[in-house]
């Protein structure tokens, strides 16, 4: 069988996709184009996609007669891929959870430190050369123990930031989900989402793409308070950029730390341009050794595929 890998991956991954398959790495790092995603649908029998990979219900309409059986995504989120439509083209789709756990939750709070404490601007100073020595009133940020945190999405990723916050910074959590989650910790359920934003310090965005779309918008970013932060470790699209520029320019909330962006990889400028906004370049899994077992995840699906065994995440 012919696999295509969408994006350069570790060796290792690489490696194990060759033990079962006839392996070809576009090496190019870019998002594919739609000609690019419709030949991979055309000339291989499984595809190792990624996020950006758009496979659209207009791609799948394009191809009729798809070679390929299935799209084994490397990441745990697949709202680039129309699954509906893949699968009325007689494609399965897998994803890779579980292994992005911990690398996304210790990037939230990554960003909950370097937005609290004006990490982003004070490295900025230093490097500017500007700084001109400690003083008792320099760059006084928000102390995060034992303060508030609201968590939309109660997921894997969200009790691994929940669990971060209440037993690394005695934080007291709550959360905005579909259902209540049983935890070892106390975590209360709040109904609406403009309460729990009312009621927050941080209030950190963890849910997957999709249908989420803009989920934290205008009315959510006025419930804030003045000196709340807002953190985004889930997908761009689900926070209403604009509106979210508005309400920083607007002094309505403290601050905010992004590692996503709602049209990625474009950040707006009026973004860049304020001191108390920290962006990062999607870095919720990168370490190597999560990309890796990532990578191996989707290899995994693809060979249970190719050997017509179960699916061990199909989605």
């Amino acid at each position: 069988m012919k696999l295509l890998i969408t994006r350069p991956l570790p060796a290792l991954v690489v490696d194990a996709a060759r033990k079962t398959f006839d392996v070809t790495v576009r090496e190019d790092t870019s998002v594919p184009t739609g000609d690019e995603l419709r030949s991979s649908l055309l000339d291989y029998d499984v595809v190792l996609p990624t996020l950006g990979d758009l496979y659209s219900a207009q791609v799948f309409a394009d191809v009729p007669k798809p070679r390929a059986k299935m799209l084994a995504n490397f990441g745990v989120g697949f709202n680039h891929i129309d699954v509906e439509a893949a699968k009325a083209a007689g494609i399965e789709v897998t994803n890779t959870p579980g292994a992005v756990t911990d690398a996304t939750a210790d990037i939230a709070m990554t960003l909950m430190l370097m937005s609290a404490r004006r990490a982003g601007e004070g490295e900025r100073l230093v490097r500017s050369g500007a700084w001109q020595g400690w003083h008792p009133t320099q760059m006084l940020g928000l102390h995060l123990s034992s303060k508030h945190v609201g968590i939309i999405g109660m997921g894997r990723i969200g009790q691994a930031i929940a669990r971060r916050c209440h037993f690394g910074f005695g934080m007291r959590v709550s959360y905005f989900n579909r259902s209540a989650k049983q935890m070892d910790f106390p975590a209360e359920q709040v109904a609406s989402l403009t309460a729990l934003a009312g009621q927050v310090d941080v209030l950190v965005v963890a849910v997957p793409g999709g249908s989420t779309m803009h989920l934290v918008n205008a009315d959510v970013l006025k419930s804030m308070q003045a000196h709340a932060h807002l953190i985004n470790i889930a997908r761009g699209e689900v926070v209403e950029e604009a509106a979210l520029i508005a309400a920083l320019q607007a002094g309505e909330i403290a601050g905010a730390g992004l590692d996503v962006y709602e049209f990625e990889p474009k950040v707006p400028d009026a973004l860049k341009a304020m001191e108390n906004v920290t962006l990062l370049p999607h870095l919720g899994t990168a370490t190597l050794e999560v990309r890796t077992s990532m990578g191996l995840m989707a290899v995994e699906n693809a060979a249970a595929f190719a050997h017509g065994k179960a699916l061990p995440n199909p989605v």
